[in-house]
């Protein structure tokens, strides 16, 4: 498939300090991908030398088939992880003024950005100040001004943060309509559950490199099922049940403990239950799960793409 994007053998260092290591992976046209990892993983680095923000320290970059992202700037579009729009404009003037920056008229740009709030629910606030509106209505705003222009090319960078859950809804709609008029997506996060309902592939990174390339299945068919069992149980005994290859303590209130059992390959959770029961463990709860992106990111780096995140409050 043809991509909009590609990295050969990427590598940024700052002094002695080596930020990517041999990044090599495509974003194919009019797909969502993403691209992930925990705080400090390289994910900034690489979205700034995509950008033509920052030069590669060597290896090459392709991005809509020019190798410097600043030639063409005017397809690209980008929201970043810090946000802000000039307080006083009001949102028609604020994405009429980014799109024009882009090259679109601004009879054009304004038309574009009423449609757009329209769309998207914000049509009472388009004429309201920019600091009266909430944080989630603030950061919708900010992503329709990323791309009034139309890009070819979309780079969002940690874009669900601090969004309650129906804000986050909209802007993952957002985002696939994007895609469905033929824009290639690529979003920077550390929050799997929004790459597992959006992505059509994922990039995990882990300290710089690449540890995964691929869909969403296919990371996860990198990992195994597991269950979950609650009661007043030994982790030894449940380590020697059939078909567990792993246990790990979840959760201990006092006797009773939320055990976490991995199951080997091949191996029937409906079998490991079977055994449980006839050597007489005290099993309260019982569920089997199938592997999250979440589960697949911890198998195939060793890290949780969760630790060191910043609490984020939601906002409406």
């Amino acid at each position: 498939m043809d991509a909009a994007l590609r990295l050969d053998d990427v590598n940024k260092r700052y002094g002695a300090f080596h930020a990517v290591k041999d990044l090599s992976f495509a974003a194919e046209r009019g797909r969502i991908c993403g691209f992930l990892g925990p705080n400090g993983a390289g994910k900034t680095s690489t979205l700034r030398m995509i950008l033509g923000l920052q030069p590669v320290t060597s290896g090459r970059i392709e991005i809509l088939g020019a190798e410097d992202g600043r030639k063409v700037r005017d397809r690209i579009g980008f929201l970043p992880e810090e946000r802000g729009l000039y307080k006083k404009m009001t949102p028609v003037d604020a994405i009429a003024f980014f799109a024009s920056l882009k090259g679109v008229p601004a009879g054009e740009g304004r038309k574009r950005a009423r449609e757009m709030l329209e769309a998207q629910g914000l049509g009472a606030a388009r004429n309201k100040k920019m600091k009266e509106l909430s944080k989630g209505m603030a950061q919708k705003v900010q992503l329709i001004a990323a791309v009034a222009h139309r890009p070819d090319f979309v780079i969002l960078d940690e874009p669900f943060s601090g969004l309650d859950p129906m804000n986050q809804q909209g802007l993952e709609e957002m985002i696939r309509g994007l895609a469905d008029r033929g824009a290639t997506v690529l979003f920077s996060t550390h929050v799997m559950q929004h790459a597992e309902r959006l992505c059509d592939k994922v990039v995990l990174l882990a300290r710089g490199r690449k540890a995964f390339e691929g869909t969403v299945a296919e990371a996860k068919a990198t990992t195994r099922q597991f269950l979950e069992l609650e009661g007043d149980i030994a982790a030894g005994a449940v380590t020697a049940l059939p078909g567990v290859s792993h246990v790990e303590t979840i959760h201990v209130h006092g006797p009773v403990k939320v055990l976490r059992a991995t199951l080997a390959a091949g191996a029937q959770g409906q079998e490991t239950l079977r055994a449980a029961f006839v050597q007489g463990l005290d099993v309260r709860r019982f569920e089997l799960k199938a592997p999250t992106l979440h589960d697949a990111f911890i198998h195939l780096t060793g890290d949780d793409p969760d630790a060191g995140a910043p609490r984020q409050e939601a906002s409406a």
